[in-house]
């Protein structure tokens, strides 16, 4: 078996915990066989004193098929 790794950034509007499952859900679509993610970093931009979105930086864990 062969994992591969890639970095992505999930966005929300929400919570950090919403990006992540953006994220994950999004590249679900393109990357089959996901199968763990590590988060590496979250930031948030701010408007006016207020949060407007959530960024979460993580890595995927996907099976590489033959």
């Amino acid at each position: 078996m062969v994992v591969k790794i890639i970095e992505i950034v999930g966005v929300s509007t929400k919570n950090f915990e919403d990006a992540i499952q953006s994220g994950v859900s999004r590249a679900s679509k393109t990357v089959k066989n996901i199968n763990g993610v590590d988060v590496i970093g979250q930031t948030a931009k701010v408007h006016e004193g207020k949060i407007t979105e959530f960024h979460v930086d993580m890595k995927l864990a996907f099976v590489v098929e033959d």
